[in-house]
Order: structure tokens, then C-alpha cells, then sequence
């Protein structure tokens, strides 16, 4: 196994900023906010939560049913969730505190494994683009819901690699938007973002026996890696490339992949894209683009088994030189990681088992990390390859399922969905 001494120090100016649209500062307009880098621009938070714990500020109900995490714009709120005439995106008014509207873009409300949404919607301007959990893409308008346009994923043979449903959040980069209905000769699908009308359709073959056919669970992030611009994700049969003027596919890396579920977002940095999926054929891997022809290839600079490294789901975050997420199967356990070499600096297994229980979303804040348990339990840890610090633990005022909605912080406040309810949690220093 090669591995290499990776110049990170100059290659931590992730290209994908710009790709995928510079926010407002505060704003956090889609999934894992400005960049899909999971990083919240503010900067004063309370870091003792031991002695002065997160207060809640205001809680509302109306999201419906779902795991869907939120989008941010100004003083306007948007997630997805299940009520009787269908799946939903709902826009919550953030000033006022309540349901602005909400519109359904399914015909009924979607049966699969853990019935509820799952995506979070992307604000492009004064437009809005979601996927339903039954596969489907709509575009409304962000001030009333308005339905722009729509398709569904049967158009292009969509599938999902097993039956908990379409879970991606739609990628919106310069004028397109792209989706992943998994089909067999539209694995990933570039749409006009105004008119919906499509600009390519990319057929990305199966490579490797690892996992199965059709899309996974995870969401589309741009890489200028090895200076060619291209979409990133993970499916069914593992983490692929697929060039951005014209879907041609680029690499696939089979080895990551499981037969379950592939969840996480993968990390795009300078030439590298680090991906990790959980269950026990899964793993963790450090892969280097590399220019070939017209063509780009990847190559594994590491790769650990699912045993010895792996985020079941819950996402990822790089910070610096390190990568920092709930390690194991079901587990949560924060570590810390060495983007460079793949070495754990520090595991929290047995310090973290008090703290809550199952996977972990997590959020990275001025400095600090927000570990949100499936059990509930939300807990603030220290971002740094110096040893695990907890800085604290709180329960939410309201736990109901699992705890898999990721957190949110735009202007120190904590963003928390729990299914039908919104808890706004204050984590600003005093």
C-alpha cells in the first residue's frame, strides 16, 4: 500500500467554495452549508456547556415527519417532512417563529424503511430544489412554494442500492442543478436550473463487486482536482467522479463501498477525496487524482477497513490537516484522524459511551465540533488533534426518534429538528 506526504498545508483552499456558491455570511442555503463543507462562520460561542448549558429560545411545530436537516436564508427557514397530502418542503419564518407555507411535491406520502423525508433543501436565489424520498426533483419558488417544475426519477430508470429511500439534497453549481436518480444510464443527471430540462445524463458503469447497484445515500460535491473540474459522490457501488461539462465518467473506487447502505457526503480537498461508509464491508479511504489523458484516475493512498475506520453515517469534517467524525458502526465514537496518513490521533470510544448512543451528526463551529447522538443527547467537543475535550452535554427539550436530523448553527443558534418540531437553542457567548 503506497501512501504519500501530502502538501495539506497548501491545499486545505478547497476548490468547491465558489463551485458551489459563496453564501452571505450567516446563511447556510444547503446541505452541510456554504461549500457542503459542514463549517458555520460564527465565531463567539459558549464553549463551557458543563457550566452554563444551551438554552432554548423557541420551539415550533409544523415540519412534518422526517429526518431532514435545514436550510437557512435571512429570516427564512426550509426543510422537507411528511403530512397527510404528501412530502412536503416547508418554509418556516424565522422573525415570526411560525409555518410561512408548506407545499407537497409527491403525490402521497412515500413507504419505504423509516418513512419520512430526508432532504434538505438547497436556496438558489429566490428559488428552492428538493428530492423527494420516493425520487423525484422539484424546484419552487422560495417566497410562496410554488411548484416551478418537476420530474421523477422513474424517467431515467431511477433506483436506490436498498429501500430507505432517496436521501440526497440536489447540488445547485452555476447554472445546473444534479441529482442522483441511480439509474443504469443516468446515474447522476445535470438539469437546466431554470426550466428543469436536461443537460446531460452521466452512465457510470459498475465497477467492482462491492455493494450494489443504483444511488446511495450520500450528496454531490464539486472537485477542480487534477485541474478538471468534476462531481463527486458516493453510490451504490462506491465513491465516483464524473466530468462536470458533460458527465463523462471519470474513476470509481469500488472498495469503499457496502451492500447496506453508502451515507456519507465525501471530503474533496486540493487533489484528495477522502470517503467512508459504515456496516461491516465498508471502510475509509484517501484517494489522489491524478490527470490521464483526457481522463483523471484514481488512486488509494490508504484504506482502512470497516473495523478499523468507518462513519456508518452522521458525515464528516475536515478541519486543517484532520478529519473528525463518529466512528463505528451504530457507535458515534468521536476521532480525530490525520487527512495525510489515515493515523487515528485520538478515539473517545469509552470516554464518549456516558455522552448518548448510536451515530452522530456533527457540525463544525468556531473551533469546536456539535456531536448530535441518535439518542438525542447533543455534545460539544473541542476540534483539535491535541487530545478529546467535551466541553459539555445537553438534552433537547423534545426526543422522539432518531436523532438524525444534522445540526445547524447560523448566528449562534443551534437549529435542531426532532420529526414535526423545530428547537432553536442559544450557543452564543455571554
Amino acid at each position: 500500500m503506497r501512501r504519500w506526504c501530502l502538501p495539506f498545508s497548501v491545499c486545505l483552499c478547497v476548490s468547491t467554495a465558489v463551485a458551489m456558491g459563496a453564501a452571505p455570511k450567516g446563511d447556510w442555503p444547503q446541505w452541510r452549508g456554504p461549500g457542503r463543507e459542514n463549517k458555520s462562520s460564527f465565531k463567539g460561542i459558549n464553549t463551557d456547556w458543563n457550566a452554563a448549558p444551551p438554552k432554548l429560545l423557541w420551539k415550533i411545530d409544523g415540519l412534518g415527519g422526517g429526518y431532514a436537516s435545514v436550510s437557512i436564508q435571512g429570516d427564512r427557514l426550509y426543510t422537507t417532512g411528511n403530512h397527510p397530502d404528501g412530502q412536503n418542503v416547508i418554509a418556516v419564518d424565522l422573525k415570526n417563529q411560525k409555518v410561512l407555507w408548506k407545499k407537497s411535491i409527491t403525490d402521497q406520502v412515500p413507504k419505504h424503511g423509516y418513512d419520512g423525508s430526508r432532504c434538505t433543501p438547497t436556496i438558489d436565489g429566490d428559488r428552492l430544489y428538493a428530492v423527494s424520498s420516493n425520487g423525484g426533483i422539484a424546484c419552487l419558488k422560495a417566497a410562496s412554494g410554488e411548484v416551478l417544475w418537476q420530474h421523477n426519477f422513474k424517467e431515467w430508470g431511477g433506483r436506490m442500492m436498498s429501500g430507505w429511500g432517496f436521501s440526497e439534497s440536489p447540488l445547485v453549481d452555476d447554472d445546473h442543478v444534479l441529482c442522483t436518480p441511480g439509474g443504469k444510464d443516468a446515474l447522476i443527471v445535470c438539469l437546466n436550473k431554470a426550466d428543469g430540462k436536461v443537460v446531460w445524463k452521466a452512465a457510470v458503469p459498475d465497477e467492482g463487486e462491492a455493494g450494489k447497484p443504483g444511488a446511495g445515500y450520500s450528496s454531490i460535491v464539486v472537485s477542480e482536482a487534477a485541474g478538471v473540474k468534476q462531481y463527486v459522490t458516493l453510490v451504490g457501488r462506491g465513491a465516483v467522479g464524473v466530468r462536470a461539462g458533460d458527465g463523462q465518467h471519470l474513476w470509481s473506487y469500488n472498495k469503499v463501498a457496502n451492500v447496506t447502505a453508502n451515507i456519507p457526503t465525501c471530503l474533496v480537498t486540493g487533489d484528495y477525496v477522502f470517503t467512508s461508509s459504515g456496516y461491516g464491508d465498508g471502510g475509509s479511504a484517501l484517494l489522489k487524482l491524478s490527470k490521464s489523458g483526457d481522463g483523471v484516475t484514481a488512486e488509494e493512498v490508504y484504506y482502512h477497513r470497516s473495523n478499523e475506520l468507518q462513519n456508518h453515517h452522521g458525515g464528516m469534517v475536515l478541519v486543517g490537516d484532520h478529519v473528525y467524525f463518529g466512528h463505528g458502526h451504530n457507535k458515534g465514537f468521536p476521532v480525530c484522524v490525520d487527512l495525510a496518513t489515515g493515523k487515528t490521533v485520538w478515539e473517545a470510544s469509552k470516554e464518549s459511551r456516558d455522552i448518548g448512543n448510536g451515530s452522530a451528526g456533527i457540525t463544525y463551529v468556531d473551533g469546536h465540533l456539535v456531536f448530535r447522538y441518535q439518542s438525542g443527547q447533543v455534545a460539544l467537543i473541542e476540534a483539535t488533534p491535541s487530545g478529546f475535550r467535551l466541553k459539555g452535554t445537553f438534552k433537547p427539550e423534545i426526543i422522539e426518534r432518531e436523532g438524525w436530523s444534522h445540526p445547524v448553527v447560523v448566528d449562534g443558534k443551534l437549529y435542531l429538528r426532532e420529526q414535526n418540531h423545530l428547537m432553536v437553542y442559544d450557543i452564543a457567548a455571554k
